[in-house]
C-alpha cells in the first residue's frame, strides 16, 4: 500500500502518478510525483493526537501533518461511532483510542481529497465499511470489499445524518449531528463550506489551493441544502469552526458572495 506524501490518499500500488494531485483541484509539487509508506512515515516520527472537541466529538490529527493535513472527526453515539474525513495515516495509538471510544459503524470521507488511509482504517478497526459517494468512486485508488456507494441523503446512525449537496465534488458531502452543540445541531463540513480565518464566516470553492470558483447557484444549492437541518455549530476538516449561530452565518457567506459573482459590488473594485 502506497501513500502519495502530497495528499495521503492511499493507493493499490506505486502507480505513475497521484489522479487526485494530477486534478485542477490539486496539485503535483514542484519536486514532482513522491510516494511514501505507513512505515516509513511511523520512522520519520509522525504520530497521532486524538482531541476532545465537545462531548462525543474527537478531532484526530497527525504531528508532524502528512499530505493535506485534515484533521478527522470521531462522532461518538449510542449506537456506535462514525470515523469522518479519515486522516492519511494511523498508529497503533489512534487505532487503541478510537476503539476505546466505542465501535465505528462507519468511515465516511467528505471527498475525495479526503479519503486519506481509509481502507486501512478500516483494516485496523476490523473490516468496517467505508462509504463511497457513488458519484465520486472512480477517485477510489485502493479499491477494497469494504468500500460501499452510497447517494442522496443517509441517516447513517440515529440522529446523524449524511447528504450530498456536491460543489467541490460531485459527491461532495456533509454530515448532520443532530445532539451536537448541546442539541442545537452540528455540521461537519469538510471544505463543502470552509471557514474562514476571521471565524465569523464561511466560504465555497471547487478548488482551495488553485482558488477556483463555483458559481452562485451552487453556491445557493449548498447552502439550501444545509437549512434542511437546524445547527449552531460548524467544524471544518482542518481545525477551523463556526461555534455559534453557524446556520445564520452560512446564509450571510452564501448571500455575500453570490453578490460578488453576480457584480453588485463592481462599483468597489
Amino acid at each position: 500500500m502506497w501513500i502519495c506524501r502530497a495528499c495521503a490518499v492511499e493507493h493499490e500500488e506505486n502507480a505513475d502518478g497521484c489522479v487526485i494531485c494530477a486534478d485542477e483541484r490539486q496539485y503535483v509539487p514542484a519536486a514532482g510525483q513522491q510516494w511514501t509508506t505507513l512505515s516509513e512515515l511511523t520512522e520519520a516520527g509522525h504520530r497521532t493526537r486524538v482531541t476532545a472537541l465537545e462531548p462525543d466529538l474527537f478531532g484526530i490529527t497527525v504531528e508532524p501533518k502528512v499530505g493535506i493535513g485534515q484533521q478527522a472527526h470521531l462522532v461518538r453515539t449510542d449506537a456506535g461511532n462514525l470515523l469522518w474525513d479519515p486522516t492519511g495515516y494511523l498508529d497503533d495509538h489512534a487505532v487503541q483510542r478510537v476503539r476505546e471510544l466505542g465501535e465505528v459503524v462507519g468511515i465516511v470521507a467528505s471527498h475525495p481529497h479526503m479519503f486519506g488511509v481509509q481502507v486501512e482504517w478500516s483494516r485496523q478497526l476490523g473490516g468496517v465499511p467505508v462509504l463511497v459517494a457513488a458519484p465520486d468512486l472512480h477517485w477510489v485508488s485502493r479499491p477494497d470489499p469494504a468500500i460501499r456507494p452510497w447517494s442522496g441523503t443517509l441517516e447513517i446512525l440515529p440522529g446523524l445524518t449524511l447528504f450530498q449537496p456536491g460543489g467541490h465534488f460531485p459527491g461532495s458531502a456533509i454530515a448532520h449531528w443532530a445532539s451536537g452543540a448541546d442539541g442545537k445541531g452540528v455540521l461537519l463540513a469538510g471544505d463543502t463550506i470552509q471557514t474562514n480565518p476571521d471565524r465569523a464566516s464561511v466560504t465555497f470553492l471547487r478548488s482551495y489551493p488553485n482558488r477556483i470558483p463555483l458559481s452562485a447557484a451552487v453556491v445557493e444549492r449548498i447552502t439550501q441544502a444545509t437549512e434542511v437541518f437546524t445547527f449552531d455549530r460548524l467544524y471544518d476538516n482542518f481545525g477551523g469552526a463556526i461555534v455559534t449561530d453557524a446556520r445564520n452565518v452560512v446564509r450571510y457567506s452564501a448571500d455575500r458572495y453570490i453578490s460578488w459573482i453576480r457584480g453588485d459590488f463592481d462599483h468597489l473594485t
